[in-house]
């Protein structure tokens, strides 16, 4: 049944392609076309997981050739503000989905700027700033999760996560204000640092569950240069969510960093 929907709405999304005069058309085949991959495709991991409270900004990175979905953890995304600059190469889209309450982004060929910018506001009432830089021809997904919409569900039973996906998260948000998970095993430890070239990297607490590992870790910058992290410096490549406080490290500054991998990678 899934996939006949799925042929359906692959087969309308190229209907609206077609019209290439219009680009709003167009973005709807787009939009129509990715639902269908989604669907007949496996599960596909998180590109970018990220902590994010009220009013703040999410840095994320979008994709150049391809939509990028961003997806709020426990909340669902109500309207979205942007400026239109009436040059069609400067001008990206973005497309409110209503059933899961997801956004999706496409930039148009030949995209003029390094970075597109807007601002959204959810259901329950948090706005954030997006500055998302384009980058990459994959299609990419972000996950933003606010702390205090956990804190919001303290003393009651934790939801049991319906997806390996959505574990993952839920765990990098427990790691993040410290709290503890049904399922897991929490282990406040410090093992002996290690260095990578001038980063002192030192993990300081472990999650372990049947199925999946958290670790956390402590990032000091010991060298003179400023150093910006990102996901590829402190997790491998196998790693489903990664989640880092501060990706901007001056000479001398810790932030903390949060990663879940299958377990016994």
């Amino acid at each position: 049944m899934m996939s006949t929907y799925a042929i359906g709405s692959a087969a309308i999304g190229t209907v609206f392609l077609s019209r290439t005069w219009c680009h709003l058309s167009r973005l709807i085949g787009a939009v129509l076309i990715g639902i269908a991959m989604m669907v007949l495709a496996p599960p596909v991991w998180a590109d970018q997981t990220i902590m994010a409270a009220d009013s703040a900004t999410v840095d994320c990175s979008a994709s150049a050739k391809d939509l990028t979905r961003i997806s709020l953890v426990q909340d669902e995304f109500a309207s979205v503000s942007k400026i239109s600059t009436g040059n069609p190469q400067d001008d990206f889209s973005v497309v409110n989905e209503p059933v899961r309450g997801d956004i999706y982004l496409s930039v148009p060929d030949g995209f003029g700027r390094r970075a597109l910018s807007f601002f959204a506001t959810s259901k329950r009432g948090y706005v954030y700033k997006f500055v998302c830089k384009v980058v990459g021809e994959d299609a990419a997904q972000v996950f933003v999760s606010n702390p205090a919409i956990a804190k919001e569900g303290e003393g009651a039973a934790p939801a049991v996560a319906r997806t390996p996906q959505d574990e993952a998260v839920a765990l990098v948000q427990a790691m993040y204000s410290n709290s503890v998970v049904d399922g897991y095993e929490m282990r406040q430890r410090a093992l002996r640092p290690v260095m990578v070239g001038a980063l002192k990297v030192q993990m300081i607490a472990e999650y372990r569950g049947a199925a999946l590992a958290g670790r956390v870790l402590r990032i000091e910058n010991t060298g003179r240069d400023p150093i910006a992290l990102t996901e590829a410096t402190v997790a491998p490549a196998s790693a489903l969510a990664v989640s880092i406080a501060e990706p901007k490290l001056a000479p001398g500054q810790v932030t903390t960093a949060y990663l879940v991998t299958r377990q016994g990678n």
